[in-house]
């Protein structure tokens, strides 16, 4: 099987990191597989919703492979997702995570990148590079910092201690906590939930905030937003008012 499993399902893609003898950890050819997954996904009219998971009970992801160096010309982490090492990739399609066991470092910084987060009780989220007196790249810190209350996120980057599923939860980091034996239904139900929506305007509304989600309120209010405006004469749009007036569950179209 492939390092990264790319498959769709109807309106779903679905993104799987399938090393677990190596925690998951990414090479750069996964970074490669990774970032042609992205842009199919944004580029496919017919994708809805992206769940990112990872093979295995043991670990997520545990960042990137060390050992391994890359050849080619550099890809940020985790296909251009963090941005981290190379050109942002950014996913215009909500993004879903399932997360489990050791989720560290780049992994870590890679599950911020999602939109909605699903953990395990397993799960253990962490920046252990302090530990073994290594400071890299900083984008893990700058996310956790904005995602996690302040003193959470600064004394896990200046100790290098774990966060449980159960304590990000109750920090607003992940949306839900499952068992691991229920991890799979517990995305599903997030995944139907995101699919029960207009998928133009999902994608609209997570370009509008996450555009303008570090500045000023005043300039974000004062922005137009394109993608907003042209949603505003869509298919969906009509299907949304038909369906509130007959009292109906709408039928989107995507277009």
């Amino acid at each position: 099987m492939p390092e990264v499993e790319y498959t769709k399902d109807g309106h779903v893609a679905k993104v799987r990191l399938n090393r677990p003898k190596a925690l998951n950890s990414v090479t750069p050819e996964m970074d490669q597989m990774l970032l042609e997954a992205w842009t199919d996904i944004n580029q496919d009219p017919e994708i809805w919703v992206a769940v990112l998971s990872a093979e295995g009970e043991k670990a997520f992801c545990a960042g990137a492979d060390v050992k391994v160096e890359s050849e080619g010309p550099r890809i940020a982490f985790g296909g251009g997702l963090t941005g981290v090492g190379g050109p942002l990739v950014e996913l215009r399609k909500p993004l879903v995570a399932a997360v489990q066991g050791y989720c560290l470092g780049g992994g870590f910084e890679l599950v911020m990148c999602a939109d909605v987060i699903v953990a395990a009780d397993t799960t253990k989220f962490g920046m252990p590079e302090i530990k073994a007196g290594i400071i890299g790249e900083s984008g893990i810190m700058h996310r956790s910092i904005r995602q996690l209350p302040h003193r959470i996120a600064l004394s896990m980057i200046l100790t290098g201690d774990r966060l449980s599923a159960d304590r990000a939860f109750d920090f607003g980091l992940v949306n839900e906590v499952s068992t691991f034996e229920g991890l799979e239904e517990a995305t599903d139900g997030w995944v139907e939930k995101l699919l029960a929506v207009s998928p133009l305007a999902a994608q609209a509304a997570k370009e509008a905030v996450l555009s303008r989600a570090g500045g000023p309120l005043e300039i974000a209010l004062a922005t137009r937003y394109e993608s907003m405006e042209a949603y505003a004469s869509t298919e969906d749009v009509e299907e949304g008012k038909a369906a509130f007036a007959e009292r109906r569950a709408a039928v989107w179209k995507g277009r």
